[in-house]
């Protein structure tokens, strides 16, 4: 068996970190833009400090996605939410690389030995000399369970090509839709907030028409107060929690597009196709920001110096 680490280096901190940092450093412009601005009009920061305001409407936005969500919602929305800035994007180049070399390691010992020499492997990734060698990919239950789910149903045998393919489009949707949940339901979120921020001036009305006979400096403060809280229902739709769950969106988009490459490349194996090249058929289904090249797939399945490809066409 050649060996598992690519000569490849592999992608620094910085590089995995690219995702949170612009994160970070994006709500960090939006913020000191806004703030820049008003204080180059001579605004004063501590008219724009109204505690009372910011309760009212991060609060009322929470309760309301207490309300319209379960815990298992919640939990997602709170993990997703913190990966945005702490995280790391899981589908880099690497990743995708090591995962066409395990794939074709693993048909091609299908291929050689027949279905049932993989059936230790598929029931038992941790065992599998294979699998075990590829760390991530056994961690990432959504994508391990696709695959083995799919292999157990071909080597039970018996399912067609064409109804396979529709199996794991029916597993893509329903893992999709699982993941999109807290993204729809951060983004409703978001879309209460600038009515809340209404809600929050409402209530700064009504304190100020209370105070109506009062200094002009004391009704001119209120009415500032309640003028805040529409801004800030804005800005933390629109430059925050809005931007946050479409960063989500994106991470799940991300793992739905894995899968994809793990489905098309499944499908041409069932198909017949050789495992070089139903390797070269996911290669061409990787998103082109991440797609590794030909040459170093072919490096990556290179086997006692021989090329997967001459040794696909030997054994044809």
């Amino acid at each position: 068996m050649y060996g598992r680490a690519l000569p490849a280096e592999r992608g620094t901190a910085a590089g995995l970190l690219t995702r949170s940092m612009f994160a970070i450093i994006g709500i960090i412009v939006v913020f000191g833009a806004v703030l820049a601005g008003y204080v180059m009009e001579h605004g004063h920061l501590a008219v724009l400090l109204q505690p009372a305001e910011l309760l009212i409407i991060g609060g009322a936005g929470t309760g309301t996605l207490l309300i319209a969500n379960p815990l298992r919602i919640l939990k997602k929305i709170a993990a997703g939410a913190l990966a945005v800035f702490t995280g790391k994007s899981k589908f880099g180049k690497d990743r995708y690389l090591d995962t066409l070399k395990m794939m074709y390691e693993l048909l091609q010992k299908a291929r050689r030995g027949g279905m049932l020499t993989i059936e230790g492997d598929v029931e038992k990734p941790e065992e599998s000399p294979i699998l075990n060698a590829y760390p991530d990919f056994i961690k990432d239950h959504h994508a391990c369970d696709f695959v083995r789910d799919t292999l157990r149903m071909v080597i039970t045998g018996g399912v067609e090509a064409f109804d396979m393919d529709q199996m794991m489009d029916l597993d893509m949707e329903v893992q999709h839709r699982s993941t999109e949940e807290p993204v729809m339901a951060l983004a409703t979120m978001a879309d209460s907030l600038p009515g809340l921020g209404i809600v929050a001036a409402v209530l700064g009305v009504v304190i100020t028409m209370g105070a109506l006979g009062g200094p002009a400096e004391e009704i001119g403060h209120k009415v500032a107060a309640a003028l805040v809280g529409t801004f800030l229902g804005i800005l933390l739709c629109y430059g925050l929690v809005g931007p946050v769950s479409q960063n989500m969106a994106k991470t799940s988009a991300e793992e739905h597009a894995y899968l994809y490459v793990l489905r098309v490349l499944m499908v041409a194996f069932i198909r017949g196709q050789p495992p070089v090249v139903a390797v070269e058929v996911g290669r061409r289904a990787i998103p082109s920001h991440v797609r590794p090249s030909f040459s170093e797939v072919e490096e990556a399945c290179r086997k006692n110096g021989a090329p997967a490809a001459a040794e696909a066409a030997a054994s044809t």
